[in-house]
């Protein structure tokens, strides 16, 4: 994996390169998701802090993004909204949460479509970098939708489960934001996170195979 020098080889240059292009499309495209469906819902917070932006360093939290290069887990600066501006609050903070792991999913399943017409087109062989990067954009961005539908502040799925919570407890939970990013932090160094997570993406991967099914037989 390392050459005797302590540098790293070729090989793990080149793909920590393609996982760094991977996070500098996965990360804006999952931030600005949540930019534009709060700005359909009526809250315009997120676009005039310029976060309806594909440019990276709109969105990057540096942490963040190096968990994500080394881990292939990680998060962005937190995009602001005002829910008071939402016709219905708790749902308003909802969708818009929703809205960035499903944009990783939704490119995780393009990019899925893609990795299997490079398969079955042969250039596998020819431009191995290409097939490396789509199997990155579909491991990277499930990893990166399943790790914020974590139900608890500050990544999005808190704001999913708010839904079902008492708002007096979503917001006494939000007073130890801080406290409960660093466990989970501690857990990611540790690779505590790495199993439960593993087997998330993994019944992901197999659903994106069957929903691009008809690759396969259009292929076949």
């Amino acid at each position: 994996m390392f050459l005797l020098n302590g540098l790293l080889s070729p090989y793990q240059i080149i793909v920590y390169l393609l996982r760094a292009l991977v996070v500098l499309i996965a990360i804006p495209f999952h931030e600005a998701a949540h930019a534009l469906v709060s700005h359909w819902l009526g809250d315009d917070t997120a676009v005039r802090a310029g976060r309806l932006s594909l440019n990276p360093l709109r969105h990057f939290d540096p942490l963040g993004a190096l968990c994500m290069l080394i881990g292939g887990v990680g998060w962005a600066k937190p995009v602001g909204v005002n829910p008071r501006n939402y016709k219905n609050p708790k749902v308003g903070m909802a969708i818009s949460a929703a809205a960035g792991p499903i944009s990783n999913f939704l490119l995780a399943w393009v990019s899925m479509i893609l990795y299997k017409c490079v398969i079955y087109s042969g250039l596998c062989g020819l431009v191995p970098a290409l097939m490396l990067f789509l199997y990155d954009m579909v491991v990277m961005n499930l990893s990166l939708g399943v790790f914020n539908l974590i139900p608890v502040p500050p990544f999005d799925g808190s704001r999913i489960v708010l839904l079902f919570l008492p708002q007096r407890l979503y917001f006494k939970a939000m007073q130890y934001e801080r406290q409960i990013m660093l466990i989970v932090l501690l857990l990611v160094f540790f690779g505590l996170l790495n199993r439960p997570l593993s087997i998330v993406v993994n019944f992901m991967w197999e659903l994106l195979v069957g929903l691009t099914g008809f690759v396969d037989l259009l292929w076949g």
